[in-house]
């Protein structure tokens, strides 16, 4: 009795090992996801479009330098070009494109100090330099250099600026179609690999 009840008990017990082995096989054979296995667009995709709205940005930035700074700057220099002409000198010197030249003159008897507008030349000039300008006979301040009543540099740079812009929203689009493109190419792809349910 004892050698059977050991005998059962061992092949019990080789049953058990069985059953642990067929456990560790299950184990061995667990499938881990692979690349299809992951969704479409992770950080990849999250890179991708912040580099495409950065790039928008930067489109929509450069329109905005040239059509509400730039431009409107051009128009102003360009109505001085019938305003009176002075002999003036430069009275503070600086990045003048900017706005940061004053010039200093004698309008109707009165010395005026005006700033230059945006969009100016002259920034490479010393202080006492000589500066013929344009200026309104009913408001002197609103002053303008003579060479730059033709547009200035603020109108080359409305066009470079627009320029850039139409390029960099250009190649925007460009770049949202491809990815667009390639992420209907992993859905295909992961699609294809999963195969009938």
């Amino acid at each position: 009795m004892a050698t059977g009840l050991d005998g059962r008990g061992g092949r019990g017990g080789r049953g058990s090992k069985g059953g642990g082995t067929g456990g560790e096989g299950g184990t061995a054979t667990a499938r881990t996801p692979g690349p299809y296995g992951q969704k479409p667009g992770g950080q990849d995709g999250v890179g991708q479009n912040a580099s495409l709205v950065m790039l928008l940005a930067l489109g929509l930035l450069l329109g905005a330098l040239s059509g509400l700074v730039m431009l409107p700057a051009a128009q102003h220099l360009r109505s001085l070009q019938t305003g009176e002409r002075v002999q003036a000198t430069l009275h503070t010197g600086g990045s003048c494109m900017i706005g940061h030249c004053r010039v200093a003159f004698e309008a109707d008897g009165r010395a005026v100090v005006a700033d230059l507008p945006v969009g100016s030349g002259g920034g490479k000039e010393s202080v006492g330099a000589p500066v013929a300008v344009r200026y309104q006979p009913d408001d002197p301040r609103t002053v303008a250099r003579e060479a730059d009543t033709g547009g200035g540099g603020a109108l080359v740079l409305a066009v470079i600026s627009g320029g850039a812009a139409l390029l960099v929203l250009a190649l925007s689009a460009v770049a949202a179609f491809f990815m667009a493109r390639q992420r209907r190419t992993e859905r295909a792809a992961i699609l294809e690999t999963a195969g009938p349910a």
